[in-house]
């Protein structure tokens, strides 16, 4: 992450301002100083997976950004992938399908997915019967339609280890992308605080060290969040060292570095802490 500055590559959620419009949404990313949103359509009230979205207002988004001179990265398609009631999740693999082949609209290149996880209520949470084979199993027949969708919008599907899920590491990620094999349209979303646990923490550079080296040129994004007893915060409400972390990161190629679970009060804190933070790295 070394070769340009990283105010053009800092990012944050779009559903962190909730709104009525896409207009008002990106006027509060460009209020709060950022110069990308990672888009949701749950930011507006809608589905992540925009079946209650009518393809007319994909270019709608994508033109009430560009009138506030932001970007559009990357867009969430996240339901549970492995989701124990088949129907469900044969349903939404296809709700996911037309949404990865109309990211193109909003001007993004990158689709974020989740892994999934048996729990059938919370597609974050984690289950015990993830780590079976039959979970592996049908996140790879889940993955299939959406690797296809991807190749033909050109675009990439985007992976993040998160413990809850089937991908819950590094390990398993590596697995995922050697398997996929190296055309495969995909990459890694690397968010450095779900490989850490406060007990673990003492040995940020050791963890995100690892993952750099097993990840390499996949990382296609980063997300800025913070580790704290109870679990996440906005990044610099937590134990991380992040002038340390953007150290190791400019081992990465640039990417967009994207902000969650920042409030809309504290979104303006975190972008200057982690402009300053960048800056104390020496990156250049």
């Amino acid at each position: 992450m070394s070769a340009t500055d990283l105010a053009p590559r800092l990012g944050i959620f779009a559903r962190t301002f909730r709104r009525e419009t896409p207009a008002e949404v990106a006027a509060a990313v460009a209020g709060a100083g950022y110069a990308l949103a990672h888009w949701n359509f749950a930011a507006v009230g809608l589905s992540t997976l925009a079946a209650d979205v009518e393809d007319v207002r994909f270019p709608e988004v994508r033109a009430a950004f560009d009138a506030e001179g932001l970007a559009i990265p990357s867009v969430s398609a996240t339901f549970n992938a492995i989701h124990p009631d088949t129907d469900l999740r044969e349903r939404q693999t296809r709700q996911a399908v037309r949404l990865i082949g109309l990211v193109g609209e909003l001007g993004a290149d990158v689709v974020t997915l989740c892994t999934g996880t048996r729990d059938p209520d919370n597609m974050w949470r984690a289950h015990p019967d993830n780590a079976a084979p039959e979970a592996w199993a049908h996140l790879r027949r889940t993955l299939d339609p959406l690797l296809e969708a991807a190749r033909s919008a050109g675009v990439r599907l985007g992976v993040e280890p998160e413990r809850g899920n089937v991908i819950r590491d590094g390990p398993a990620a590596a697995r995922l992308l050697e398997e996929l094999g190296v055309d495969a349209p995909v990459g890694i979303v690397l968010d450095p605080a779900n490989l850490l646990t406060p007990l673990t923490v003492g040995r940020q550079d050791e963890v995100i060290g690892e993952a750099i080296d097993l990840f390499g040129g996949r990382v296609i994004g980063v997300q800025a969040k913070d580790v704290v007893e109870s679990g996440y915060s906005a990044a610099g409400a937590g134990l991380m060292d992040y002038p340390a972390l953007f150290a190791q990161l400019a081992a990465v190629a640039p990417v967009p570095v994207i902000v969650q679970d920042a409030s809309e009060a504290d979104a303006a804190r975190v972008h200057a802490d982690l402009l300053r933070w960048h800056s104390e790295a020496g990156v250049r």
